[in-house]
């Protein structure tokens, strides 16, 4: 175990007690929820599928990558844009299309990794380039929290900001005051802390609870029994290509937990085989009626805060989505979490994510006394946050390449482009 992972209180493979499993797998449950349900809701898909898929995904991930990797798979929001459009034309028959083309993507290139093995991802991603995107994907995610900690339909409101700053005051300082089973729990004590300052603030609507059943089916979009499949290809077309987005979304994810839990995950279990996780959990999604999945930072947040890096958490976690995709009353009570609540402890859990970017830098000794260093680190840093995406194509045929997968391409091209030495440095 590396230095920094001494103070680990659930290395990956240890089993938490029956007692601690509910209450670490809970809070991982409701730090992804948010996200995992505001993509079909945007999209017009059923929030109940998508909670399922993602459950389901997760444990298909965990069991391709042979339980070595902490991984939770929610709704990817990459996706968006064409998945609003198809709906409107298509309906879901062509989501699902591609949905499933986008796991076939991912099953492709795992299949040219494991042939052409990953030697070359350490010449690719050292650690002035893993540095720098590990905090992109922390603060690139900033403007949603802080949308969530200040607006209120889409309005500035004095109420909300007033909540995400209690609520992120409150789970810092369960972070730093509590001890034992508690102290592994900051996150979820701080959302439910959190949620009591919401009621009080009027912030939360208890209608859509009362109303729902207390067991809810979801709606499942299944081939050959609620439509026929068909080979869309313009949905096709649209779709796969983002696949190449979430690859190096997911890399970057990857990156983060290979410091986390002082691990080389790209060796073992090996890329190959993240690659396939992913993909499988993307076309199992496909085939039921959810959207695209793709790994959590905010769970890898919650893991970075808590220390506990069990693998067993996040199985339990999957459990609970499956499980809370049946039952209505749950699942709408965990629906109504305003974004004050969510908003304020993104505000951790992203920020901790950007810190282990801060630190593989310190930790490497990164000089930034060398002008490569700091033309690398520059340019992938303003252009990740920024983000400074690149868009093909027009109307529903546009392909959006994010701020952080031009960061993370243009980090690695200068890392294989620049010399070692400016001219200017040469002559000293």
């Amino acid at each position: 175990m590396a230095e920094n992972q001494k103070d680990v209180v659930l290395d990956v493979d240890d089993k938490p007690k029956f007692g601690q499993w509910i209450g670490l797998s809970l809070q991982h449950m409701f730090s992804m929820f948010g996200s995992t349900v505001l993509v079909p809701l945007l999209v017009g898909l059923n929030p109940g599928i998508a909670l399922f898929s993602s459950g389901v995904g997760t444990l298909l991930h965990i069991l391709i990558t042979k339980k070595e990797i902490p991984a939770y798979m929610g709704s990817s929001f990459a996706f968006i844009v064409p998945m609003m459009s198809l709906m409107k034309t298509t309906g879901y028959p062509g989501v699902a299309a591609g949905v499933i083309s986008v796991g076939v993507i991912y099953l492709i290139i795992a299949g040219i990794v494991a042939m052409i093995g990953t030697n070359w991802i350490d010449r690719l991603l050292p650690p002035i380039v893993v540095g720098p995107i590990v905090m992109v994907i922390g603060l690139s995610l900033a403007p949603s929290a802080a949308q969530s900690a200040t607006l209120l339909n889409g309005k500035y409101d004095i109420r909300v900001f007033i909540v995400a700053m209690l609520t992120l005051g409150v789970t810092i300082f369960f972070n730093m005051k509590l001890k034992g089973f508690l102290g592994l729990i900051p996150i979820l004590l701080g959302i439910v802390v959190g949620y009591i300052f919401a009621v009080l603030f009027g912030l939360v609507d208890f209608q859509p609870v009362m109303q729902s059943k207390w067991f809810a089916l979801p709606n499942f979009e299944l081939p050959f029994v609620n439509y026929q499949p068909h080979m869309y290809w313009n949905a096709i077309i649209v779709m796969a290509p983002l696949a190449l987005v979430t690859i190096t979304e997911h890399m970057g994810h990857l990156m983060v937990l290979d410091d986390l839990t002082g691990r080389n995950y790209f060796k073992e279990p090996g890329l190959q085989r993240t690659l396939a996780g992913d993909g499988a959990a993307s076309i199992f999604a496909g085939l039921v009626g959810g959207p695209s999945v793709t790994s959590y930072g905010e769970n890898i947040g919650v893991m970075a805060i808590t220390k506990v890096h069990s693998v067993y958490v996040l199985m339990g976690a999957a459990m609970f989505a499956i499980l809370f995709s049946f039952v209505g009353k749950l699942s709408a009570l965990i629906q109504s979490i305003p974004g004050a609540v969510t908003g304020g402890i993104s505000f951790l859990l992203f920020g901790v994510i950007a810190a282990s970017g801060l630190r593989i830098l310190v930790d490497n000794k990164i000089d930034f006394d060398k002008k490569r260093n700091l033309m690398i680190a520059s340019s992938v840093l303003v252009i990740g946050i920024g983000n400074a995406y690149l868009q093909v194509g027009s109307g529903s045929e546009v392909v959006q390449f994010s701020g952080v997968a031009i960061a993370t391409v243009l980090g690695i091209a200068l890392n294989l482009i620049l010399p070692k030495e400016a001219a200017s440095e040469a002559d000293v």
